[in-house]
């Protein structure tokens, strides 16, 4: 059995969204000055690998406290779509048959470029892609970037399609995950808010 970890690493200084609160680790008891190592953290519900809510984008949409653990777990497929360019549209999903329960991990060009800098011209998903995937009744979904939604942009119906429609995860390294079938864990920590940290990892047996 081979575990891969597709998480981002929690910091400090770590890469974060603009306009969202920079991750902070302090160390607030430290041997051997006191018994313990104790570390205060301090960061975003959406820095790093998480899971988007419904209630991101809808008022009164279902918390992360509200998502099955279910739809946190499972096979899932890993789509090579690293030389679609920038826009994933529904037809480069449409030649993988998507099929209605599954968990489905896009892995772009992102995730080759890595998590070192944020760049504004990453790779995101196009209204035509979400609305096949929200169709298709995908179960969750996950993108190697800290948005699914273009850069600044006023296309909201993209996260709205996806968040009401399936667990959104974010942030994820599919860089060492070739395509093909694995098993999916994804567990968000359980509090009752927009969003949630997560570890995600890719079992292949």
């Amino acid at each position: 059995m081979k575990i891969i970890d597709i998480s981002m690493e929690v910091k400090g200084g770590m890469l974060a969204y603009p306009g969202n609160p920079a991750p902070k680790l302090e160390r607030y008891s430290s041997v051997p000055k006191n018994k313990t190592n104790e570390t205060l953290l301090s960061f975003g519900s959406h820095a790093g690998t998480h899971m988007d809510a419904e209630l991101h984008v809808k008022k009164g949409g279902k918390s992360a406290l509200a998502v099955p653990l279910e739809s946190c777990y499972g096979k899932c497929r890993v789509l090579d779509l690293t030389k679609a360019g920038k826009e994933i549209r529904k037809e480069h999903l449409e030649k993988f048959g998507i099929r209605r329960g599954e968990i489905i991990l896009l892995k772009t060009e992102n995730s080759l470029k890595g998590y070192d800098k944020f760049r504004e011209d990453f790779a995101h998903i196009k209204e035509s892609a979400a609305r096949h995937l929200a169709d298709k009744g995908v179960k969750a979904i996950g993108f190697d970037y800290l948005s699914v939604q273009k850069f600044n942009s006023d296309e909201d119906e993209v996260h709205r399609l996806l968040a009401g429609n399936m667990v959104v995860f974010e942030g994820l390294n599919l860089k060492d995950a070739e395509e093909g079938e694995y098993v999916f864990a994804g567990f968000p920590l359980k509090i009752n808010c927009d969003g949630a940290p997560v570890r995600a990892a890719l079992i292949k047996e």
